[in-house]
Formats: structure tokens, sequence, C-alpha cells
């Protein structure tokens, strides 16, 4: 039997760690049978060494969603190795210390605009990127954290994510003519390394404890990374500019 990605081929970026979703995401869809390619900064080797872990080996190569230079040769690099695309999984995140842990007025703006350019610009700097391979459609999936709310200690990350998430509706408007779909996960918490790098990310873990009407899991990123499988998949042919929760269901519990 056939998985629902057979035939098709992903992008990956934000494969860290073996506890990442981007890595649940890639392993699944080489499960699922699609053929896949993942990007990495700023350390290759790192995601090389994880990418090992893989039901099949895979080429990892170099991206830095802020540098142009990468962003230009992209579509040659990925082409070569592909031939096309089928779907591109935006997982990158990056807020500098001083806008996350409770500094939210103290912020200065050139940390804000680090924050928005990584988290927020780079789902449209990448998908664009990619376009001359998705001549027949496609599918991007990025990954959110729920942006409706103010959460503990997450500060300017939560409007970056805002603004990511606006981004995906505005890429759903102009690209749905070449059949392309844009939308997101919204993930509750995980263990990652993003995660890690975020001060008092416990206090942040603790609301899933209280209010979750699923049980919550931080160490597991398998049920995120299905979920982009599924989007990548021809199962949501009609969907776009959606943010599916991933989230145990808190995103619809009140305090």
């Amino acid at each position: 039997m056939s998985g629902i990605l057979e035939g098709k081929r992903v992008l990956i970026t934000g494969v860290l760690m073996e506890s990442s979703i981007a890595f649940h995401a890639a392993k699944q869809a080489q499960e699922q049978g699609a053929e896949i390619i993942l990007t990495a900064f700023p350390r290759p080797t790192l995601t090389e060494r994880i990418a090992k872990k893989l039901p099949k080996p895979t080429k990892v190569i170099e991206l830095d969603v802020t540098n142009d230079e990468h962003l230009g040769r992209l579509a040659d690099v990925v082409g070569e190795e592909l031939g096309g695309l089928d779907g591109v999984v935006h997982s990158i995140g990056f807020a500098p210390q001083d806008a996350l842990g409770g500094n939210f007025l103290n912020t200065p703006f050139e940390s804000v605009a680090t924050a928005m350019h990584v988290s927020a610009y780079s789902l449209k700097s990448l998908t664009t990127a990619c376009l001359p391979l998705m001549q027949n459609g496609g599918s991007v999936v990025g990954l959110t954290f729920d942006a409706q709310y103010a959460w503990p200690q997450y500060d300017w990350m939560g409007p970056a994510k805002a603004a990511l998430e606006a981004t995906s509706r505005y890429l759903a408007r102009d690209l749905g003519k070449q059949n392309i779909r844009c939308n997101l996960i919204s993930a509750g918490p995980i263990g990652s390394m993003a995660a890690k790098s975020i001060p008092g990310f416990s206090d942040l873990a603790a609301v899933w404890d209280s209010r979750s009407p699923l049980e919550w899991d931080l160490k597991d990123p398998e049920p995120a990374g299905k979920g982009i499988v599924a989007l990548l998949s021809d199962w949501f042919p009609k969907t776009t500019g959606e943010i599916i929760h991933v989230d145990g269901g808190l995103h619809a519990i009140g305090a």
C-alpha cells in the first residue's frame, strides 16, 4: 500500500534535533513515500548527523533564509537534486534573548526586527524562492504557536508569530491561482531546541498541564509532524490560508 506522499518531493527546514517537529515531519514524510531534501543554518553538519537517523538518506543544503544569495540559488540547487518540488515545510523561528523572557517593554527595535525577519518574513522569502520548482502547484506548511494570546515569557515571538500567520494568509491569497496552498500547524509546546532558547519555558509549558483537554506530552513531537504530513498530502486539496491546531485542544478552552 502506497503512502499519502508517494511520489512527492518536499523541502524541509528546521531539522535541528531528533526532538524537532521538523525531524518527525521528515521521518513521516519519508515513511509516506516522499523524497525529501533538508536545509540547515548555521550548522549544516548538525543537521547532517541528525539526518542519518531518518529512514532513508537525504541531502542537506545550507540555507540562511535572511541571505538573498542563498535564496537566489536555492531553486537551482534543489532542482538539481529533486527536479522540482511538491511541498515546502517552514519550521524556522528565532528571536534574540532580549526579545524573550519577560523583557517585552524593554526590547530594542533591532531585536524585534530580527525576530520578524527570521520568523515571519522568511515564510514569504522561502516560498517565493521555491516557486520556480512548483510549476504544478503544491503545498506550503509552516509552524506557529497560537498568536491570538499573550503567553508567559514569549514576548516578541508572539507578534512575530502573528505576523507569520498573516503572511501565510496573504501567500494563500496570492498563490491560489498557481494551485499552491499555504497553511500552518499551530502546535503545543515541545521540548525542542527552539523551546530551550526561551527563558522561563517551563512557565509556558505549565499552561498545558492545567488546561489542555487532551493530555499533552512535551516530549512527543510526532502529532505535529503528522499534521504537517497531512497538509502536504492531497487529502486537503481545497484547504488554504488555514491554521490547524495540534495542541491537545487548548486553543478551544477558556481560562
